[in-house]
């Protein structure tokens, strides 16, 4: 059985918390590099306008809030609560974003995921996943990669699973990942729980390097994110707002984000 290896309730930046950035967590739970968590009140429209990325993709989330998207691929429209955006920026890319709440208090994360080389220069890619398209294998619903034998709409960079688990009180949910898997964490975000034998609420939980089976026992109404992975067998290189592999990939990114840059200029976009 898996155990814990560390615990972070994440260092609050305004309205976000973040929990995981490729600075510190994100070189132990590479691919998975940032975590960001949203939980409270969200001005109607708040968000970040038309900001680049490249070597990375990004996973958005939100449970009660739209999301209006626009990416310099041409795509633009807004996704509904519990749907999915996904940006692969690949060797640079543009996008912005607005949250548009239903309730009072918003409850929404947003992922960055280490692209391999094969990926990080590549062009870019933006899927927009409907609520109803996200797949759903019992009380799980499935954010990226394979589970319960499900075929998720985005095709995921390298083998990992990212996964939302709703458990009632007294529940107990077990995982055993696939044998190249392991890289592992999880985040109670509502709730508490016992992971893999410790009681935990409000945390994100690092899992020991194994493949081992995990268990999360609810000892109240509960839910949590669950990521696992393949390691990312490569470095992090860091740029304003890329991760690389190396410093070649990294210079290309960010020449690619300057001539983006130029154009929106040029469009009188930025």
């Amino acid at each position: 059985m898996r155990h814990i290896e560390h615990r972070t309730r994440g260092t609050q930046h305004g309205f976000i918390r973040r929990m995981v950035s490729p600075g510190d967590l994100g070189a132990r739970l590479k691919p998975f590099v940032f975590l960001d968590f949203v939980h409270g009140p969200v001005p109607k429209g708040a968000g970040f306008g038309f900001h680049p990325h490249s070597g990375i993709a990004t996973l958005t989330y939100a449970l009660d809030a739209d999301a209006a998207y626009e990416d310099t691929a041409g795509q633009k429209g807004v996704v509904e609560a519990t749907g999915l955006e996904w940006m692969r920026a690949g060797e640079g890319t543009w996008h912005q974003g607005f949250v548009h709440p239903r309730r009072e208090t918003t409850t929404a994360f947003q992922l960055w995921v280490a692209l391999p080389p094969s990926l990080e220069n590549g062009p870019p890619e933006g899927i927009y996943v409907a609520p109803t398209q996200v797949p759903q294998v019992g009380q799980v619903r499935v954010l990226l990669g394979d589970f319960g034998g499900c075929v998720h709409p985005i095709p995921a960079p390298s083998s990992m699973t990212y996964l939302d688990v709703v458990l009632d009180a007294g529940e107990t949910w077990r995982f055993t990942p696939p044998p190249d898997h392991t890289v592992g964490w999880a985040f109670v975000y509502r709730g508490a729980a016992r992971v893999a034998g410790e009681p935990v609420r409000e945390e994100l939980v690092v899992l020991d390097a194994s493949n081992g089976e995990l268990v999360i026992d609810a000892l109240e109404p509960s839910r949590m994110l669950v990521g696992s992975a393949a390691p990312h067998p490569h470095r992090l290189v860091l740029g304003s707002h890329s991760v690389h592999t190396n410093e070649a990939s990294l210079a290309r990114g960010e020449a690619t984000i300057r001539e983006v840059a130029a154009q929106l200029r040029r469009d009188g976009r930025v």
